[in-house]
């Protein structure tokens, strides 16, 4: 049986992402699942395909965001801070403010593809749980090579490749990829074309991989 592939398309700022990361780490582990983080422009990438940012949502739907957050927190039993002291940060004064995290799980995803790091999974989710529960500014370079470093990475070289070329490469061409795939959220899975919106789509995604590994 061939190794399924799915790509995750989502961003560092995502509390979605962060609180599908226990079910999601499961799932590739029993499936055996090449999964390929692809964090994308956000900003960028939803006029093309359909997305609404939450800031500019009606407070209608922001407040039904917020109580679904803590729904989910508190169903899964994950800490979750629903108005965390880091989110959202000013796009005004730094527009990349929640997509230096993205270029550092890239950069360690490129070193982990060529055989010289650890899984960039553990990573992603430590940086998503720094901002979304441990109050942590993950678009400080100190704070996010302090969570590489906690989680066995090399902070500083990952630092130090978030703005490589190789690095942003792949941000871009994951940004187009999106574009091309008719992501507009996240996170956003996808198994053979096939996208599943949502942490709380994972069970499907799971009957999709149980499905192909009966071929």
């Amino acid at each position: 049986m061939r190794q399924p592939t799915v790509d995750c398309y989502y961003s560092l700022s995502s509390p979605w992402a962060y609180l599908g990361g226990p079910q999601t780490a499961d799932i590739v582990q029993r499936y055996h699942v090449n999964l390929v983080l692809k964090p994308y422009d956000f900003q960028a990438v939803v006029p093309h395909t359909g997305g609404i940012p939450l800031k500019t949502r009606p407070d209608a739907r922001r407040t039904y965001h917020a109580l679904e957050l803590a729904r989910w927190r508190d169903y899964l039993g994950l800490p979750l801070n629903l108005e965390p002291a880091h989110y959202p940060k000013g796009v005004a004064t730094d527009p990349n403010w929640n997509k230096y995290a993205g270029w550092m799980v890239i950069a360690a995803q490129n070193l982990y593809q060529a055989g010289a790091g650890p899984n960039p999974f553990v990573l992603s989710h430590a940086l998503l749980r720094a901002l979304w529960a441990e109050e942590r500014d993950t678009s400080q370079p100190d704070v996010r090579v302090a969570v590489a470093n906690e989680n066995g990475f090399d902070g500083a070289k990952l630092l130090n490749l978030e703005k490589a070329g190789s690095t942003q490469a792949s941000y871009q061409r994951f940004s187009q990829d999106a574009i091309d795939a008719g992501i507009f959220g996240a996170p956003i899975f996808l198994l053979n074309g096939e996208r599943f919106w949502g942490q709380d789509r994972l069970m499907f995604l799971e009957r999709a991989l149980a499905k192909e590994s009966q071929r």
